[in-house]
């Protein structure tokens, strides 16, 4: 079943990248049961695979778009007893998108700089929550896709909205964020949501300028404050840019070290030499005191007018320890090959872990020999493992999901969405974590292009159905 969103063509504006090939936007949602598989999709799995990204309704201005602006649209695919039992697509009905398609926008409250909400989607407290950064609210979806609600929490959010990146402790059950508010240049906010979807901690740091923080990481003892050089910029902001944020090196960089049960006064600010990072992986503590995180690592980014354009930046995976008695952090390069969009066992968020997985960007091969795929590092024995592809094919972001709950690390899957340009199609793809250079454990192929997106999660079944 097809339900056309009448959206105009955005493929037609050939000067901005974010508009046209795998970023193009596409015009139907879609329900499609009894999906075709190659291979054998596990019977251990029962969930719903789902992945959110930008998708504009309406053709946006070209010159001042930017990816990270796009309407919200997630994608899914429905696993049980070792079938794809439908694939589906829907938008999230923030006030645009409702007014487009003749529809009542969702209820719920409103960030007042926007509504949209294209940026992650996860499962807390028996609720699927879609995602996104700078004050944005939550949205509420059901197990098939509908748009139920905007959501402050049920009134526990105080002083602004969420994030697109809270972190899970294994050890409460609470998520942990750092969550900013766009266009505030005096603070950002800690804020950490029970088992039951509720805040019961909300406290303010002050940041000054306003930064960017994508995401924040977490340890046994720490949350890690982001604090790097992309920050509000009235200029972009009076341009009409959609994404206001510029690079601003005077704004320094560092990594704040906020104990979790501790006040801004007792951070401890870490200087780093300016660089930009969206995703952590993972982060611990060391016995001596010292904090490891691992980090996709962008040289610079949002330079000139804030809208960046693919392979503008130099990207590197790699090791930051922070040391609280220098306040310093020293960088390490665990590979120089550009790649982002780190997972792990989440299981394992906050802890000492292994295994990291990494998918390259978008940009595809630069060199001869160069990967267009997954990677799988090892970072015991610096070994990587990789999974390629081919040419054309590109992955977006590859989740770990473990064979059962009690299963080690690294046994499991990687599952995630791969565009193939060259056939204006998508597979949802699983590869086993423990050799990801075999061919895939499964590959279906679904019922139309999913372009480019941002992050996507396995759902199990028994936390929402």
């Amino acid at each position: 079943m097809a339900l056309s969103t009448d959206a105009a063509d955005t493929q037609g504006d050939h000067e901005n990248p974010y508009l046209q090939g795998p970023y193009a936007a596409i015009r139907d949602e879609l329900i499609v049961e009894g999906l075709p598989v190659r291979g054998a999709l596990p019977i251990e799995l029962d969930g719903t695979y789902m992945r959110i990204g930008p998708n504009p309704i309406i053709p946006p201005d070209g010159k001042t778009h930017h990816w990270f602006a796009g309407d919200g649209m997630i994608h899914a695919v429905r696993i049980k007893d070792g079938k794809a039992l439908w694939y589906r697509n829907r938008y999230i009905r923030s006030n645009r998108v409702a007014a487009a398609l003749g529809e009542t926008p969702a209820p719920g409250p409103r960030y007042e700089r926007g509504d949209t909400v294209n940026t992650n989607v996860i499962s807390h407290g028996g609720k699927i929550l879609a995602l996104v950064e700078a004050g944005g609210f939550p949205v509420e979806i059901d197990s098939l896709l509908g748009t139920t609600a905007y959501t402050n929490l049920d009134g526990s959010l105080q002083f602004g909205g969420f994030t697109a990146h809270p972190h899970l402790d294994p050890a409460t059950g609470e998520l942990h964020a750092i969550c900013y508010n766009g266009g505030n240049r005096e603070f950002v906010r800690y804020v950490v949501v029970g088992t039951d979807a509720r805040v019961r901690k909300e406290i303010k740091v002050p940041v000054p300028d306003g930064p960017m923080i994508h995401d924040c990481a977490i340890t046994a003892r720490y949350v890690l404050i982001l604090d790097l050089p992309i920050t509000f910029s009235i200029d972009a902001a009076r341009a009409g840019m959609s994404m206001p944020y510029a690079w601003n090196p005077q704004h320094g960089a560092r990594i704040g070290l906020l104990p979790r049960d501790g006040s801004p006064d007792d951070i401890i600010w870490c200087a780093v030499e300016p660089a930009y990072v969206f995703h952590p992986c993972n982060a611990y503590d060391l016995p001596d005191g010292r904090v490891v995180m691992d980090v996709s690592v962008h040289d610079r980014l949002f330079v000139t007018d804030g809208t960046e354009r693919p392979g503008s930046s130099v990207v590197t995976f790699e090791r930051w320890t922070c040391d609280p008695q220098t306040r310093r952090v020293e960088r390490r390069v665990i590979d120089s090959v550009a790649q982002e969009f780190p997972r792990c066992d989440e299981r394992l968020t906050g802890q000492p872990y292994r295994y990291a997985y990494t998918v390259t960007l978008d940009e595809g091969r630069s060199r001869p020999g160069d990967v267009a795929g997954v990677f799988a590092h090892d970072l015991h024995t610096g070994e990587r493992k990789a999974h390629d592809f081919g040419e054309g094919r590109i992955p977006g972001e590859f989740v770990f999901v473990p064979r059962s709950a009690g299963a080690a690390e690294n046994d499991g899957w990687l599952m995630g969405y791969v565009l193939d340009v060259t056939r204006d199609s998508t597979d949802l793809v699983l590869l086993d974590a423990r050799d990801v250079s075999a061919a895939p454990v499964a590959t279906v192929p679904l019922p139309q292009l999913v372009p480019l997106g941002f992050h996507g999660n396995w759902i199990a079944a028994e936390t929402v159905y």
